[in-house]
C-alpha cells in the first residue's frame, strides 16, 4: 500500500521511504503478535498523514532481506542514492522522519553521520547509485 501526502508536490521532488512491514526485528514472533516493522510502518502513516505538506511518499514491502538487522526500510528519490537502514525499532518513526529531512534537503541524498539523528549514525547498511549516476 503506498500513501502521497501533500497533492501540490511533483513526483519527482518526493522521496519514497519504502518499509518492511514483515520484518520480526530478528526474533520470533508470539502468536497473534504485530510484527515490529508493522508498527513502524503504521506509526510513519499515522505522522505522514498528519503533515500536509509533507514530501515523503510512505510505501510498504514484504522483505528487504535484513532480518537480523532489526526493522529495516529503504529511502529513495529520482537522482539521488538510495539508502538502505536497519537497526530500527518501531519507536524509530521520529528519527526516520528526521534523517529523511536531511536526505530531501542533500543534492545526491547522500546524509552524513553527523547530519543523522543519533540513533540512526550507524543505521546505513547500504546504498545504490540512482540509475541516473550509473554509467
Amino acid at each position: 500500500m503506498q500513501h502521497n501526502i501533500g497533492g501540490f508536490v511533483s513526483e519527482e521532488q518526493r522521496a519514497r521511504l519504502i518499509v518492511c512491514t514483515t520484518c520480526r526485528a530478528g526474533r520470533p514472533l508470539a502468536e497473534g503478535e504485530t510484527p515490529p516493522g508493522a508498527l513502524l510502518h503504521a506509526d510513519l502513516q499515522r505522522r505522514i498523514v498528519e503533515d500536509a505538506d509533507s514530501r515523503l511518499e510512505l510505501a510498504e514491502v514484504k522483505c528487504l532481506a535484513c532480518c537480523d538487522r532489526g526493522c529495516s526500510c529503504a529511502i529513495t528519490m529520482p537522482g539521488k542514492w538510495t539508502y538502505l537502514l536497519g537497526h530500527l525499532s518501531p519507536g524509530s518513526a521520529g528519527d526516520l522522519l528526521e534523517y529523511a529531512t536531511a536526505y530531501l534537503a542533500s543534492a545526491s541524498g547522500a546524509v552524513l553521520p553527523s547530519r543523522r539523528p543519533p540513533a540512526l549514525r550507524g543505521a546505513v547498511i547500504g546504498r545504490l547509485p540512482a540509475a541516473e549516476m550509473q554509467a
